[in-house]
């Protein structure tokens, strides 16, 4: 068989396990869904771009001219300029950058954290499911941006957006485990799993190779949506103080300016491209998330259609 022929096989396979797929189907068929990865990918394109095109150093520090000016969008300055004569356009590409990797920091972590307090809850139950979840009620049971603010300020403001991440790591945390124990709870009710224990599987072989691959689909659709909760609280964070330091090429931090002194003297683009490009990533994640949603769960879907 020559190696194109065995090529077009693979080519051929590929999309059959595709079209064989429920989820990918009912996901791909979903063009709500497939705006908000287009979104994502489209953000992900411009994040990896500005991270190799531009300097960090440069976007902080140069100024188009000795005496700062502020010049509105044109053809020399697409997003136009901000009070300090810095090009708004490479600060608002960086700040794509900014977002997508504080925002995966933050999900990845909290996904972590929540995973493994809700399964260990589920499986071990009586005390020490009650520790966990009370301890996760507790942290619920606050308003997830104040509790953000009071966590964050417990870190030294020289860790950066870095303490934006570990804040709402704890603070979304609980969410994560309370979907994941739902979910254990439902898995480890099933006979296998009494067959794979008899069989003398121990715990975390128990947990990881049986558990948890069957609670991936209510992880998925939570981190998804998560993630465009991590980068609008970030940029809140930031907004508020809190998150990046003056002068960083973040969303939040160019609101921030925008509005305290460029809204109100006509420099409306200082706000308005960096709002821009949070609301399109955040929706993005929102579409794609709701998507995978109804695609894993088509009866969610018909009760609120």
């Amino acid at each position: 068989m020559s190696t194109e022929t065995k090529s077009a096989d693979v080519e051929r396979s590929t999309v059959e396990r595709i079209r064989a797929n429920p989820f990918l189907t009912e996901l791909l068929s979903n063009r709500i869904a497939l705006i908000g990865l287009g979104l994502i990918v489209g953000m992900f394109v411009v994040a990896i771009y500005a991270r190799f095109a531009y300097g960090h150093d440069a976007i902080v520090d140069t100024q188009l001219r000795a005496n700062p000016k502020k010049v509105g969008p044109s053809v020399e300055f697409w997003f136009g300029t901000d009070g300090q004569a810095r090009d708004i356009f490479p600060r608002v590409l960086y700040g794509a950058w900014y977002a997508l990797k504080f925002g995966t920091a933050t999900v990845i972590a909290s996904t972590v954290l929540g995973i493994t307090a809700g399964i260990v809850a589920a499986y071990y139950g009586d005390l020490t499911d009650n520790v966990i979840m009370r301890t996760m009620d507790v942290l619920l049971s606050f308003p997830s941006l104040l509790l953000a603010l009071a966590l964050v300020t417990i870190f030294p403001e020289s860790m950066g957006l870095w303490r934006a991440v570990i804040a709402l790591t704890l603070v979304y945390t609980p969410r994560f485990a309370r979907v994941v124990r739902g979910a254990a709870l439902k898995v480890l009710e099933d006979e296998y799993i009494e067959a794979t224990r008899a069989l003398g599987a121990t715990d975390p072989r128990l947990l990881i190779r049986h558990v948890l691959p069957n609670c991936l689909a209510p992880i998925t659709v939570q981190s998804t949506l998560n993630y465009g909760l991590a980068i609008i609280d970030i940029a809140a964070l930031s907004f508020l103080g809190f998150g990046a330091s003056r002068g960083d090429p973040s969303w939040g931090m160019m609101l921030a300016e925008g509005v305290e002194k460029g809204l109100f003297s006509g420099a409306w683009w200082w706000s308005f491209f960096p709002g821009l490009f949070l609301a399109l990533t955040v929706l993005g994640f929102n579409l794609l998330g709701d998507g995978m949603r109804d695609a894993l769960d088509p009866r969610m879907r018909d009760a609120v259609d």
